[in-house]
């Protein structure tokens, strides 16, 4: 798998106690270009955690004051951010229970060098498509947006497989009116051919 620096200018969250453990992470993540922010304490990891980061939450599950799968519950509930879990002391129901949580995986100490990395820069680029896929949506239906409300009927009509004339008969339209409907349909939502116009909109008409 490669280790190339993650686009999107990510940051890894390292939440563990022990500040050993925090450095020596920070000083890998560094070795393959991926930024990091270290919290020794969990519940000010969460006051200050902002919402819309990027990257993913490296999680130690012992920890004093909040530990961390009560704080994988409470990221669960404010943060789409991917989390992967570290223990000294694995066990399958604590396996269990974390992967139950939302944990995206789970890692023993002393953690493997190569399977930290792998693990982190793999939630990485699984919250910056998944960001990605949500950014694409919302201007889907910005533009979506823009239709009139004939506009948008003939459009949902196009995504049914109507013809013009079929449309025109359904509205008691002229098939030029609707050629004419159908081409602000098209440039309106920025769309070059029918299967982008239908595969980017046909779900969100509902």
């Amino acid at each position: 798998m490669s280790r190339a620096a993650v686009s999107q200018d990510p940051l890894v969250y390292l939440v563990d106690d022990d500040d050993a453990v925090r450095d020596g992470l920070a000083l890998l993540l560094r070795s393959v270009g991926l930024r990091s922010a270290g919290y020794g304490d969990p519940l000010r990891f969460l006051q200050e955690l902002a919402p819309q980061a990027i990257g993913c939450v490296v999680l130690d599950i012992r920890m004093p004051g909040a530990g961390g799968l009560d704080v994988l519950a409470r990221l669960a509930e404010a943060s789409d951010l991917p989390v992967v879990m570290l223990t000294g002391h694995a066990s399958v129901d604590l396996c269990r229970r974390a992967f139950k949580g939302g944990a995206m995986e789970f890692l023993q100490k002393p953690v493997d060098d190569d399977a930290f990395l792998d693990a982190v820069q793999a939630a990485v680029r699984t919250h910056i498509a998944s960001r990605g896929r949500l950014a694409a949506t919302q201007a889907a239906r910005d533009r979506l947006a823009r239709l009139s409300g004939r506009e948008r009927e003939v459009l949902q009509c196009v995504a049914q497989g109507m013809s013009n004339k079929e449309i025109a008969r359904l509205y008691a339209l002229s098939p030029r009116t609707v050629e004419t409907y159908r081409a602000h349909v098209f440039e309106k939502l920025e769309a070059d051919t029918l299967a982008q116009l239908i595969r980017q909109y046909a779900a969100l008409l509902d």
